[in-house]
């Protein structure tokens, strides 16, 4: 992926994230992204998030197998809030579903 103007990070250095399935345009799931996360995504083209439980970078699918496919990355109108659409290859939930927003 190229390099990407840098979201607006909170006080805790941290952006949210939405990601939303390219095709199907579901929203998948909310995680947040510090600069580290942002340049290993835009970089390696799979998400990458922090963990504010953990205070650390996770690689999403790393351990389920379950990467989230960059297929692009949009900054909101002011550049606090990261739009990422992705080919997901598997559920994007801890849980086992295909979205966080599953009931």
């Amino acid at each position: 992926m190229s390099e990407q103007i840098q979201p607006n990070y909170d006080a805790n250095g941290l952006a949210p994230v939405i990601l939303q399935d390219s095709e199907t345009k579901r929203v998948l799931m909310l995680a947040y992204m510090d600069s580290e996360a942002y340049s290993l995504t835009l970089v390696h083209g799979t998400c990458h998030f922090f963990s504010r439980s953990r205070n650390e970078i996770w690689h999403k699918g790393a351990t389920s197998g379950n990467f989230m496919n960059v297929v692009s990355i949009e900054l909101d109108c002011d550049s606090d809030a990261v739009l990422v659409q992705v080919r997901p290859s598997g559920p994007a939930c801890h849980t086992g579903t295909e979205s966080c927003f599953d009931h």
